[in-house]
């Protein structure tokens, strides 16, 4: 199988099948990212007779052994749905044609990705198998996302995942705690709960911001331009964050980024959500959970 790096997926994507169709990210300029530092290129496509000779190879290996329980495929690197509708109509095609047990291909997208792709071709990718994109919104706060410089705004999250809605394509979002900075965070997660309430989201997966010294943010911070969140006011964030959420959506916090995990729909779990993190931020010293983030060594 040709993988290249590190290779990244969602948690709820364990269960998928990995196919390498992109290394890196188009954009690679958000200044607390380090995920693909360890690629020598910012971004390529994989040629098609890589892809295709991963495909025969998943068909060698599942041949003679009952393959119907592959029916997702999960495409990696930072946003593959950049590639153009031309490329992803022909991935599908390809997956489709050496797996016909597959009924939905996911990956990572931004949100400038949507932004490229006409309503007729969206609708087209969903009829090719597309759905259940992740996009790393990471906040609906304006100014964190001009200083992190994620090149694009909260206007533009509701108008691109409204254009998804249209065309039946589901995505779950990637909110990144603490994004907003210290005394900033519970304004963050105000504003991002009302873009998440004019959006369908099927899962809201919280992260926590953990900063690296090979990360644009460290110098930053050493600069004196930003501030980090303690750890406990990243838990009453997200605690205003589900707060606010009126949405019925999945609300998970699954990755190795946080010290603790937990998983509920709401509104049904909305008051059990609520009061495990009031557990947490009554109960757990700000020492403790700073020794958690301290041995995340590597996301």
């Amino acid at each position: 199988m040709h993988y290249t790096g590190t290779i990244w997926r969602p948690p709820y994507e364990a269960a998928s099948l990995l196919i390498e169709v992109t290394a890196g990210c188009t954009h690679h300029k958000c200044k607390f990212c380090t995920l693909y530092n360890d690629l020598p290129f910012a971004f390529r496509m994989s040629p098609m007779e890589d892809i295709e000779s991963d495909l025969q190879q998943v068909k060698r290996t599942v041949k003679g052994l009952n393959s119907e329980h592959i029916d997702r495929v999960f495409l990696t690197g930072a946003n593959p749905f950049v590639l153009s509708y031309d490329k992803l109509a022909a991935i599908a095609q390809l997956i489709h044609n050496y797996l016909p047990s597959i009924k939905s291909i996911g990956s990572f997208a931004r949100i400038t990705d949507i932004t490229c792709k006409t309503h007729e071709e969206l609708i087209k990718l969903r009829t090719l198998g597309y759905d259940g994109l992740t996009i790393g919104i990471e906040t609906g706060d304006d100014e964190a996302l001009r200083f992190m410089n994620k090149g694009y705004t909260s206007t533009d999250i509701i108008a691109q995942c409204r254009r998804l809605d249209t065309a039946g394509i589901h995505y779950s979002f990637f909110y990144l705690v603490s994004i907003s900075g210290a005394g900033r965070g519970e304004i963050g997660a105000k504003l991002t709960a009302d873009i998440c309430n004019q959006t369908q989201p099927s899962l809201i997966g919280a992260n926590m911001l953990t900063i690296y010294p090979d990360s644009e943010l460290y110098t930053e911070i050493q600069r004196g331009n930003w501030r980090e969140e303690s750890e406990l006011e990243k838990y009453k964030e997200v605690r205003t964050l589900i707060e606010n959420l009126q949405i019925p959506t999945i609300f998970a916090a699954m990755g190795a980024s946080n010290a603790y995990q937990f998983y509920g729909q709401l509104p049904k779990n909305k008051k059990k959500l609520l009061a495990f993190l009031d557990e947490i931020i009554e109960n757990v010293s700000e020492e403790e959970l700073q020794r958690y983030r301290k041995s995340v060594h590597h996301l």
